[in-house]
């Protein structure tokens, strides 16, 4: 780790400790040249998720993209940010335990259509119209049914434990 004043490399470390909820380690260093203190924070790196969109093409995973997309569908109901925050975070942990980096892009609508359900179905509707590609209402319909359906079977399962869980962190 390289001092932000005199760019030295050696430097030691005066204390560590946990940080954003055990999601990174930070630390406080002091350069062995200057004697400049300053911070750093360590993050587990994840493999790269690939996004694999209708037409074919492939996109790096962008939780941002998501969070705007869900901020903008959630707007006039009760979500807030921090819990559209919470889902993102929901939905990214689960596709980082995949094995398969490339996800498709209506996997990753189906689990955000199966977090929004339980928060609000009116968000969930408005997300499915938006951003799922159906060819008539009975598709739409069916969808919603199927992640409904998906809803009640993991309310049922030691999954959905994990996830509550990791929503109330």
């Amino acid at each position: 780790m390289r001092c932000p004043v005199c760019h030295n490399l050696e430097n030691r470390v005066l204390e560590s400790r946990s940080a954003e909820s055990g999601q990174s380690v930070r630390r406080r260093r002091e350069c062995l040249k200057c004697n400049h203190r300053f911070t750093t924070y360590e993050r587990v790196e994840f493999a790269p998720l690939v996004v694999v969109k209708e037409n074919g093409n492939r996109e790096g995973f962008d939780r941002e993209k998501l969070v705007r997309a869900l901020t903008r569908i959630c707007k006039r109901t009760p979500i807030t940010p921090p819990q559209v925050e919470m889902v993102v975070s929901t939905i990214e942990g689960l596709l980082q335990q995949r094995t398969n980096r490339e996800i498709s892009s209506r996997e990753i609508s189906e689990l955000v259509l199966r977090e929004l359900q339980p928060l609000n179905e009116a968000a969930c509707i408005r997300y499915a119209s938006a951003y799922c590609e159906f060819e008539n209402i009975p598709e739409f319909l069916a969808t919603l049914e199927r992640v409904n359906s998906d809803q009640e079977s993991l309310s049922n399962s030691s999954e959905f434990a994990v996830v509550q869980s990791r929503s109330l962190n």
